[in-house]
């Protein structure tokens, strides 16, 4: 190929659903996995190398290289269960936001434009839905069940898992998210959009509020997702979801 010829793309493909993850189970292996198996093999190599040599009377040292061996062996056993732990947890977060985007897909045939993995400042949000029934940003959540019959409950503006508040309350997180994306587009449309957040809940029976509590932030099944947004009013015109759509594919892209 000659060195001066350039690639047919203008434009950076837009982003997969739960790419950041990918990305950070690609550096956790790459990074780390591999370090932590490559030095105590080397070591134990050597001092394999040097119980052969002490066999043959050659003058060596073993017992110190198996010293060295065993002491990194023990570190990198303790490391490898740290990342072990770690790659379940993002890989586990991965497909929750892979099935999201599936289900989200749906919404292709109704007009509505999908990105995912749209990157913040400092996070990233995992799926954005541009229609004419509004904006909807949507964090994804996968968490381990401890039963069959585990479920999610609210109390006011606080999500419960089997009886007990998360550590940091994803409605919160949402809404900053929605505060962020709206700053955005209004800077670069010139336009006040309607937005709303959701949290869905993979896998997960999300118990709905009582009658008298109304949030402004959705929180769901994933499989309802399609549904909530459909039942909802219109409220952009097509021009406008094309606009929103474009100045936020041209964010993503550039970002």
């Amino acid at each position: 190929m000659n060195s001066s010829s350039r690639s047919p793309l203008k434009a950076r493909p837009l982003r997969n659903p739960g790419q950041s993850l990918d990305q950070e189970i690609d550096a956790l292996i790459a990074d780390k996995f591999t370090s932590y198996y490559f030095f105590p093999v080397v070591l134990w190599l050597l001092a394999g190398t040097e119980w052969v040599a002490t066999l043959v009377n050659m003058p060596r040292q073993p017992l110190l290289y198996a010293s060295a061996a065993a002491i990194f062996s023990l570190v990198s056993g303790v490391r490898l269960w740290q990342l072990r732990t770690r790659l379940r947890a993002v890989k586990l977060g991965r497909d929750g936001e892979r099935a999201v985007g599936q289900f989200l897909e749906s919404l292709r045939k109704h007009g509505a434009r999908i990105f995912h993995d749209v990157p913040g400042e400092g996070f990233n949000l995992d799926h954005v839905v541009v229609s004419q029934h509004g904006i909807f940003v949507i964090e994804t959540k996968t968490l381990s069940k401890p039963s069959p019959r585990s479920e999610i409950t609210l109390r006011g503006s606080e999500i419960l898992v089997e009886g007990r508040a998360m550590d940091r309350n994803p409605i919160d997180q949402v809404r900053a998210q929605v505060t962020w994306l709206k700053r955005l587009l209004e800077e670069s449309t010139g336009k006040s959009l309607p937005i709303r957040g959701a949290v869905v809940f993979p896998g997960w029976f999300v118990r709905p509020p009582a009658n008298d509590e109304k949030l402004d932030v959705w929180v769901l099944e994933p499989k309802c997702l399609p549904a909530f947004i459909q039942r909802e009013p219109v409220r952009m015109e097509p021009s406008n979801v094309a606009l929103a759509a474009f100045h936020l594919s041209r964010y993503v892209r550039t970002s």
